[in-house]
């Protein structure tokens, strides 16, 4: 009879065992699913980052009299670029927005500068990674979403917090994001 009871436990222990090791595997897939969402958004975030200068000069060109639109979109930009943590970026991030809506409102009152070429080509190429943010926000989201189920259920969760699996936070909009940009003159 004691033969048996170790066989039991012994057979319990290595099912245990196993069922461990599937949820970490699947922990691990989700997990580096979720890492590479965000570096799609990290990736949309820079190219960005790498228009803004270049609308920034158009714009001066034409609007010098906005010296305050221009310092805070160098602030914005510092800030992401000091950026370590996801929140952080995330928070960075949704000030760049912000301020970009500002700087393309303001660009409506110089009809000059929605005639200018370059100026439109840079606009339609900041619209078009607007649209790619959104989507690699939308899979980095749904992603998390995945991932921090799995990790939330039982029994999963059990292995996950044993296993040292945190949440990862999602993208949300800003606060006021609803709303179209004030612009003062």
């Amino acid at each position: 009879m004691k033969n048996k009871s170790w066989i039991i436990i012994i057979g319990i222990v290595v099912l245990l065992g196993f069922y461990v090791m599937g949820v970490q595997r699947s922990l691990v897939n989700l997990s580096e699913e979720v890492s590479a969402s965000w570096g799609d958004v990290e990736i949309q975030y820079q190219r960005r980052a790498d228009l803004i200068p270049n609308i920034v000069e158009t714009v001066k060109a034409q609007a010098i009299k906005e010296q305050e639109i221009f310092t805070q979109i160098a602030e914005a930009r510092s800030k992401l670029a000091g950026a370590a943590s996801v929140e952080e970026k995330i928070d960075a991030n949704a000030e760049v927005s912000s301020v970009l809506g500002r700087l393309l409102a303001i660009t409506e009152n110089y009809p000059e500068l929605k005639q200018n070429e370059g100026f439109q080509d840079l606009r339609i190429e900041l619209e078009g990674t607007e649209n790619r943010i959104a989507v690699a926000r939308k899979y980095y989201n749904d992603n998390v979403k995945v991932y921090n189920k799995k990790i939330k259920v039982f029994p999963t969760n059990a292995a996950a917090n044993l296993l040292g699996y945190d949440e990862f936070p999602y993208i949300e909009a800003e606060a006021g994001a609803e709303k179209a940009p004030d612009v003062k003159f």
